[in-house]
Order: structure tokens, then sequence, then C-alpha cells
């Protein structure tokens, strides 16, 4: 079990992180989501034991997780941390990166762990290449096979995706995901994707401004967002009142739509005038304006420009 108790940590007068707390239980794939500089990345090197903190506790497995001020080298043993910049040694082999840390005495045992390492980011080929001639993705995929070498307990990990290409990307993160479950790896990804959050997470924290404003299982906090911002972390999303689709007698309501969850329907009290268009390959997301502001919504077909639609809420939310 991680425990993070009211952790806060300040660069030099802001606070970046401030006042978090949280539990994850061994073998969770959790998800730390929100707008850039809102703290992700901090955290993660928190977690890692790379910054001291100003105030807070946090424990895992009951010992606590100190900064440099502690320890002469940062950082846990049983915790890795994947960075942006990769950490790769540029004139050394891919294989020779992701063996590194494995021991020499048992030399059949590290070429065989360092194939399958290999195996599961595809990049075998590559084995006898040196890091500084790899692209972008493939030098993260690299990055990727070096942090799981000594099969963490806690693996954390700062955009691990975002330069690959995303054919590739889908397989990749199916692959290591179905790992770290298999091996009880606690994962804490922070993440711009909401792929990553609601397709490979358990659960999901959310970050705004340094403060944690939401946690929850990942499909919950998407279905019921507690705010405009959480939803729209998740993708485009529309916040409009009940009034605008009917008469009401009672207290209006404020809703937070996505598009898949706006129709164009017959006949409906909210009208928008179509203003563009953009083929999403198995449908269009459409951009219309309604009451001098922009809102979304998906059609199976593209719609004329300037085109008046009416507008209901999709039976099931």
């Amino acid at each position: 079990m991680l425990v993070v108790k009211n952790i806060s940590f300040t660069y030099i007068e802001n606070p970046v992180i401030e006042n978090i707390s949280f539990e994850i239980a061994k073998g969770q794939n959790v998800a730390v989501i929100g707008e850039s500089g809102c703290g992700k990345s901090t955290l993660l090197k928190l977690l890692y034991g790379l910054y001291n903190l100003d105030n807070g506790e946090m424990f895992y497995d009951g010992n606590p997780i100190l900064g440099p001020k502690f320890n002469l080298i940062p950082g846990e043993e049983c915790i890795k941390y994947l960075a942006q910049d990769f950490d790769l040694m540029p004139y050394i082999t891919v294989e020779e990166n992701v063996g590194k840390f494995l021991s020499n005495i048992y030399k059949t045992e590290k070429k065989a762990r360092v194939q399958e390492l290999l195996e599961m980011v595809e990049m075998t080929q590559f084995s006898k290449v040196k890091a500084k001639y790899l692209s972008g993705g493939q030098q993260q995929r690299v990055a990727l096979a070096k942090v799981l070498a000594l099969e963490p307990e806690i693996l954390l990990l700062d955009e691990p995706f975002s330069q690959i290409d995303s054919f590739r990307k889908n397989s990749l993160r199916r692959n290591l995901f179905n790992y770290f479950k298999k091996k009880q790896i606690t994962c804490i990804i922070a993440t711009h994707d909401s792929t990553e959050a609601l397709s490979f997470s358990d659960e999901t924290i959310v970050l705004q401004n340094g403060k944690l404003i939401a946690k929850g299982n990942s499909r919950e906090l998407y279905d019921n967002p507690p705010s405009f911002y959480v939803a729209s972390l998740f993708g485009e999303v529309n916040e409009l009142k009940l009034s605008h689709f009917a008469a009401l007698e009672e207290a209006d309501e404020i809703l937070l739509l996505y598009p898949h969850q706006l129709i164009i329907v017959e006949e409906s009290k909210m009208k928008a005038i179509v203003k563009q268009c953009y083929f999403k390959g198995s449908h269009y997301l459409v951009k219309a304006a309604f009451e001098r502001k922009a809102i979304f919504f998906e059609h199976h077909s593209e719609l004329n420009l300037n085109q008046e639609v009416s507008l209901g809420i999709a039976a099931k939310l």
C-alpha cells in the first residue's frame, strides 16, 4: 500500500503541490491527469524521493519514502521512475541500456531478460543499435524496457507514450498494462491522454493548481464528473442547463454532456446552428453555435454549414 499524507512542496514561492493525500493499493494502475503545470510531474518526483517535502509524509508498506536530505542517492530501491528525458546512455546499444542494472554474474538469465523486455516493447531488431541513432519514439520504448528490467514494485511513468506512433502505441499499452497486472506492479502514470485513464487505469487522480480535486474509479469519474474542469480532461464537454431542453416547473439543473450524449431530434426547445464538421472515422464531431457559445455533438453523417438543428439528450447517458 502506498500512503500519501498531506504532502506539500514549493519550488520558489507558490506551492506546486498543496496538501495532497491519497492511498493506492498494490497492483493498481492509477492515472494522474490535469492541465499543464498542475503538478503531475512534480508529484511523481516526490513519490520517487527526488525532492524534499515541505510538509507531510509518504509511506510504502509502512516504510517512509524520504527525499535527498535523508538519502545519499535519491530514490527508493523498489520504486522506478521514467522521466520525459528517457535517461538513456547514447553511446551504448539498446540491449546494453536495457540490461545496464542487471547482474553480469548470471549472463544467460540476463540475456533472456533483456530479450523478453525488448520483445514486449517491439525493439528486438534494434538490439545492437546505439541509442543515439534511435528516433524519439524508439528511445521511449527502450526507456520503458529499462525501468522494467529489475521488476520494480512501484513504477512511476511521466508521459511514457508521448512520442510513440499511434498504431504502435495501442498494442504497446495493452502489452505493458497486462504485464503490470500479471506481476502486480503498482503503476502511476502522469498523462494528458484520456485513453490511458479510461482504458488502462483502475483509478484516476485529478490535479488542478497543485491540489487534488478528484480521485476515484476512472469510469465513474467520466460518467459523473464533479466539475466542468474534470469532464474537460476526458475530451470535449458541453455545460448546458436542463431548461435548454424542456420547460421546467422546478429548479433548473446544470448538465455536463459529452458530444455523444447530444443527438439531433425532430423537435426540441434547443436549436443550434452548425458551424463546422470534423470527420472522426466512425462519425462526425459537429461544432455548433448556441446562445453565442460553441457546443459539440456527434452525428453519423456530415451536416450542412449554417443548418439549424434541434438537439436532445441521448436516452442513455
